[in-house]
């Protein structure tokens, strides 16, 4: 049986929730009452002010306010104006980060995933754990994963742009 993740799983700092979520599964009940899953593939780490690629770089602001909140909160975002991406808040409160949900096995890409999941804002500042229409699992499948840098940040500066903080699943 597979078992749901609890607050506690993403109460941890971005760096160690991100390469465990690789492998497990994300799960969206429709209003019709049937469910998408799809396993996750890779994820990205945003962390802390001090990071350039993060949005709390600039500090707390109305949209960033729920990056210094609780972890295991959903933080939604439009990127391009027309994508919308799915990051987790994890860590303590008043520690900016959180994890992008950067692709699932079949559905390559933050965008791509996002819309085959049927996820948008309205999910913005809600909770992924004990909530009915998303939620991730555990199934108990452990990917090897291997690192490379983040994607699309080269507004960041090098060192930012270059810091291996995407975790894949080797064979993705």
């Amino acid at each position: 049986m597979n078992k749901k993740l609890s607050e506690h799983f993403f109460r941890r700092d971005c760096l160690e929730v991100a390469p465990e979520l690789v492998g497990k599964i994300l799960v969206r009940r429709l209003t019709d009452g049937t469910f998408i899953r799809e396993r996750i593939a890779e994820t990205e780490v945003y962390r802390g002010e001090e990071d350039k690629a993060c949005h709390a770089s600039k500090g707390k602001t109305e949209r960033t306010k729920i990056l210094y909140g609780e972890s295991g909160m959903i933080y939604i975002y439009l990127c391009y104006g027309i994508h919308w991406l799915m990051n987790i808040v994890t860590g303590e409160k008043n520690n900016p980060q959180c994890v992008l949900i950067r692709a699932g096995e079949v559905h390559n890409g933050p965008a791509k995933f996002t819309k085959y999941m049927q996820i948008d804002g309205n999910f913005n500042n809600c909770k992924i754990c004990g909530n009915p229409d998303i939620w991730i699992e555990d199934d108990g499948f452990r990917p090897e994963i291997k690192t490379a840098s983040r994607v699309g940040i080269d507004f960041a500066g090098d060192y930012w742009k270059n810091i291996e903080w995407r975790f894949i699943a080797d064979g993705k």
